[in-house]
């Protein structure tokens, strides 16, 4: 299988820690892919029509987007320990967690495109304002209600995967939310973090 990858992305890093965490990442070819909505991949527009990171590529099947559909195929790819949970409040939990970081990390996007990526003088305070908001508040929901001693799942893989994105791009700091900032250093010394540092810089 082959991975159309991006080493700046939280949402590409979540499927490839993902695939570590279920023992399927030596089974990937990843291939880095420099994707954003002002500069066009040809390569990866072919197969999503979204122009984004990541896409899986199966042989002799249909290519798979985005990251909340490579991990739930991933999952069905080994025989350990489910990461999405299959029912009951387990799964709900799971999933409402993933939703909680994907909303996260996109807020932070955001908050980067009306800080530093959109030209100074398109840039739109109040939308910003409002992008920190969303991002302080999530934090506080999460030092309020994460469960730092559950099971792994695909929940945590998002969150760890945006927190660490979050702190990569310099954006608001979880750092005084103490119980969220251990968990997540915790985390961070998995050996599936640890193999999928982030790195480089956007390409407008």
């Amino acid at each position: 299988m082959i991975l159309y990858y991006q080493t700046h992305s939280p949402f590409a890093r979540k499927a490839l820690v993902f695939a570590h965490e279920v023992g399927i990442a030596e089974q990937l070819q990843v291939i880095h892919h420099e994707t954003s909505p002002t500069l066009r991949n040809e390569q990866v527009h072919a197969e999503n029509p979204l122009g984004k990171v990541p896409v899986l590529l199966r042989p002799n099947e249909e290519a798979i987007f985005d990251s909340d559909v490579i991990c739930a195929y991933f999952d069905t790819l080994h025989d350990g320990h489910r990461l999405i949970p299959e029912g009951g409040e387990p799964r709900w939990r799971a999933l409402r967690l993933q939703a909680v970081a994907q909303g996260l990390a996109q807020a932070g996007i955001g908050l980067r495109w009306e800080t530093d990526r959109r030209p100074e003088g398109l840039r739109y305070p109040a939308l910003a304002d409002g992008y920190t908001e969303k991002v302080e508040q999530t934090y506080d929901w999460l030092e309020q209600t994460l469960d730092v001693d559950a099971p792994l799942d695909i929940g945590h893989i998002a969150l760890a995967t945006t927190l660490s994105w979050m702190a990569f791009r310099h954006l608001p700091s979880f750092r005084d939310r103490k119980r969220l900032a251990d968990w997540f250093d915790g985390f961070e010394e998995r050996p599936s973090m640890r193999a999928t540092p982030l790195s480089g810089e956007t390409h407008d």
